[in-house]
């Protein structure tokens, strides 16, 4: 059962790398700005905040408890480690689907490097969330370049999620942009547009459409 307060969230912000050797990696543009947005609007409600953050250049939220990771293995492990006492997960990070099936001990020269590279999967940590979520509030993000709603909704659907935040990353919107705009669509068929905007502002608008103080004194209840 949740607690009525403190609320404790958990977020997860910016990019994971997967190694092809010491120096190179599979990774994205994520600047973990959004995942800090709300892990800040979730400190400026009174709410305890745990964050799980991958390799940005961005200043700790203030108040927030701070578990840096690199890579999605790091990720998973840390989200079994602190999601039993959390209230509510918000799965912002821009986590990397497929990792080097093989890491090599030594840089690779440029000469002698394998032009293809085998793929295997990484840890699905929201997947594996959700099946020991209990009362707990999850809520994720999938980035799209196209047919947003079609793919948040089947991400919400199949991980088994309350809500899932969609954004359409683009040259001016989402990932190292400071402005975000958000299809939220919640699993009793809620849609809401947020945004555009900044993304303090999507941030605590998000917050406010989670409705997580009256859920949470209803169970505790």
């Amino acid at each position: 059962m949740m607690k009525a307060s403190p609320i404790r969230c958990l977020v997860t912000a910016g990019p994971t790398r997967e190694y092809i050797d010491p120096v190179r990696f599979i990774s994205n543009p994520s600047s973990g700005k959004m995942g800090y947005a709300l892990a800040q609007a979730a400190i400026d409600r009174g709410w305890t905040v745990d964050l799980i953050i991958g390799p940005v250049a961005l200043p700790c939220p203030t108040a927030a408890s701070l578990y840096e990771i690199e890579t999605a293995e790091q990720l998973n492990q840390t989200l079994h480690d602190l999601f039993p006492p959390c209230d509510v997960l918000i799965m912002a990070a821009a986590v990397s689907d497929f990792k080097p099936a093989k890491k090599l001990p030594c840089k690779e020269k440029k000469l002698e490097a394998r032009r293809t590279l085998e793929l295997v999967p990484t840890p699905d940590s929201l997947l594996e969330m959700s099946l020991q979520k209990g009362s707990r509030i999850l809520v994720g993000f999938a980035a799209e370049t196209e047919n947003l709603e079609e793919h948040g909704l089947r991400k919400l659907q199949e991980k088994d999620l309350d809500w899932i935040a969609v954004n359409k990353v683009g040259a001016d919107i989402g990932f190292q942009s400071d402005d975000n705009e958000i299809l939220l669509i919640g699993s009793d068929g809620t849609r809401l547009l947020i945004g555009p905007g900044a993304k303090t502002k999507v941030a605590r608008d998000l917050l406010d459409a989670l409705n997580l103080e009256t859920i949470c004194n209803t169970l505790s209840k």
